[in-house]
């Protein structure tokens, strides 16, 4: 037995991998059978997860998470309501999801960063729609735009990464719009301007901008002239990002 426990232990990993208090820690590495699974240092351990599906590896009534299960019902039947122990089943996935987004950022993944922030989301849309319990359905809408915060950064990232800092910086403002209009509907005794998702993303915006030495992008520019009835310069700027994104 005593031989089985030293085996068991994980001291060797704890010792070689120091957890650094305020700062997240997260790494990829490849497990006995080959599969890479995502670790996460926490102060008196460590959090391992799968890198798709959820997160725990479990597999809900044979589906990859809780959410497609829950959509296959809502297929044969969009009128179905939560149980108590969907909740529960969702509570859980939201908080492995958590742990796997903040990781997916920390290790610049931003693309499984955005893939699970639309799962948390997708799961945000499932509780208001079928479950009763305002209660409950607001302590999950509440953190919807922390949600988007995660998803919009992900998102200008990938841009700066596969494109320009002029894509990037125009993901930052659609995303800023997007979030305004969650703020509008759930919010809106907020002052969205003082913000601190918000003016974090605008710094972001305007870091790059300063950085990469971007003026007023397309898009503004086709903004600012229709703003001013400038119709003939904004056909023209139409025609320039048209051309951009489809450079056939």
């Amino acid at each position: 037995m005593a031989s089985e426990d030293q085996h068991e232990e994980i001291d060797h990993i704890l010792k070689s991998w120091q957890f650094e208090p305020g700062r997240l820690t997260a790494r990829l590495v490849t497990a006995a059978d080959g599969r890479d699974v995502l670790q996460m240092r926490i102060e008196m351990g460590l959090l391992q997860m799968e890198t798709s599906g959820r997160p725990d590896g479990e597999k809900p009534f044979n589906f990859n998470s809780y959410l497609e299960y829950l959509q296959a019902q809502y297929v044969a039947d969009d009128s179905i309501m939560l149980t108590d122990d969907d909740c529960l089943e969702i509570d859980r996935e939201f908080v492995q999801l958590y742990h796997r987004r903040i990781c997916w950022l920390a290790l610049r993944e931003y693309e499984r960063a955005v893939r699970d922030a639309d799962h948390t989301l997708s799961l945000m849309d499932v509780c208001r729609d079928h479950s009763s319990d305002e209660e409950w359905i607001d302590s999950h809408e509440h953190f919807r735009p922390f949600v988007m915060f995660h998803r919009i950064q992900a998102k200008a990232l990938i841009e700066l990464e596969k494109h320009t800092p002029e894509h990037a910086i125009e993901e930052l403002t659609s995303g800023v719009e997007q979030l305004r209009a969650v703020y509008q509907e759930y919010s809106p005794e907020n002052d969205f301007e003082e913000d601190e998702l918000h003016v974090r993303l605008i710094e972001l915006r305007e870091s790059l901008r300063e950085q990469f030495e971007v003026g007023q992008t397309l898009n503004e520019q086709l903004a600012d002239a229709v703003a001013n009835e400038r119709y003939e310069q904004a056909a023209k700027l139409r025609d320039r990002i048209s051309k951009r994104e489809d450079p056939r």
